[in-house]
């Protein structure tokens, strides 16, 4: 039975002279336990689309990444979240926006595409959805980290006094994804998103836009991370799928080649990406991503900047 799973946890890390040891491994271990929850689901006969929900439930529960329990604040000092599920055999898709409450986004999305007729629903509306599917809200306060507070005190800052923006990549975007092939040979994509620090309130990125942040048909599964209002003009993730299947390129050369055309049109990011053989992709044209991937033999591999994945052995803890 042969299965693949990848994940990511944002384009755009911590400067390497920031990065401490303690961080570091913080980060890896969110990462670990991400593809150990994705790669159960996988081991025991398990959907694609059940798998890359619980990776990216994970990440979501997580403080070191940006969505849920560690998304950034608002411009206005709020929570904005967006978050997608596409499933590729029945291009079947769920998606939120600019809410705040939901314990796990990416459920919300679930929820719309499995349990409504629409597609997106965005703010109060999805809201009130949420609430009628009795998903496990939490309060303001779970969601808010004091260093997502103190990034967000110095880009109001920044803003007062006109500066030049000198942030990094981490500080300008972040969004936690998944993607994967189940041992029925089924695709599917995960993304979820508290958005840009500072960003004006109602502001959506590519993260629910799909065929932007997310996609997945046949032939390929697709969670995008980085600027995302690059990321929708290009229409990235379906540019890659379109590639594949009108342009007969394969999907190792259709992927790399769109990350570095959106380097080239200021879309600082990357993406995973699986195909129908199983196949990975990672690639990222800034400093690092924080990623990850695992197939049917349960390595589990991680990187962060441009070095080469650890492999790690999964466990439980």
């Amino acid at each position: 039975m042969k299965f693949s799973l990848a994940i990511h946890g944002g384009a755009g890390t911590r400067r390497r002279e920031a990065m401490t040891a303690k961080d570091e491994a913080g980060y890896r271990a969110g990462l670990q336990r991400a593809l150990l929850s994705g790669y159960g689901v996988l081991k025991e006969g398990g959907s694609a689309l059940e798998a890359v929900t619980r990776a990216v439930m994970a990440l979501e529960d997580d403080r070191h990444f940006n969505a849920g329990r560690g998304a950034v604040y608002t411009a206005a000092g709020t929570h904005e979240m967006d978050a997608a599920v596409m499933e590729g055999r029945s291009r079947q898709a769920g998606a939120v926006a600019a809410i705040m409450g939901p314990r796990n986004p990416v459920l919300a999305a679930r929820a719309v595409m499995e349990r409504s007729e629409n597609v997106l629903l965005v703010g109060e509306g999805a809201m009130a959805f949420c609430r009628e599917q009795e998903l496990v809200f939490e309060d303001a306060e779970y969601f808010g980290t004091p260093e997502r507070l103190e990034a967000l005190h110095a880009e109001l800052e920044r803003r007062r006094r006109k500066g030049a923006d000198t942030r990094d990549d981490a500080a300008r975007h972040g969004t936690v994804g998944a993607v994967a092939r189940d041992g029925a040979g089924h695709l599917a994509a995960a993304t979820s998103t508290g958005g840009m620090t500072g960003k004006r309130p109602g502001r959506v990125g590519d993260c629910p836009v799909f065929g932007a942040g997310t996609w997945a048909d046949e032939n390929c599964a697709v969670s995008a991370t980085g600027h995302g209002e690059i990321f929708i003009r290009y229409a990235a993730a379906h540019e890659i799928a379109a590639r594949m299947r009108l342009g007969k390129q394969s999907f190792a050369a259709a992927t790399e080649a769109v990350v570095l055309e959106l380097g080239t049109r200021g879309g600082s990011g990357g993406l995973i990406g699986v195909d129908a053989t199983g196949a990975v992709a990672l690639p990222f044209n800034c400093a690092g991503m924080y990623r990850g991937r695992i197939d049917a033999d349960g390595i589990a591999w991680t990187g962060i900047y441009r070095e080469s994945l650890e492999a790690h052995e999964l466990s439980a803890a």
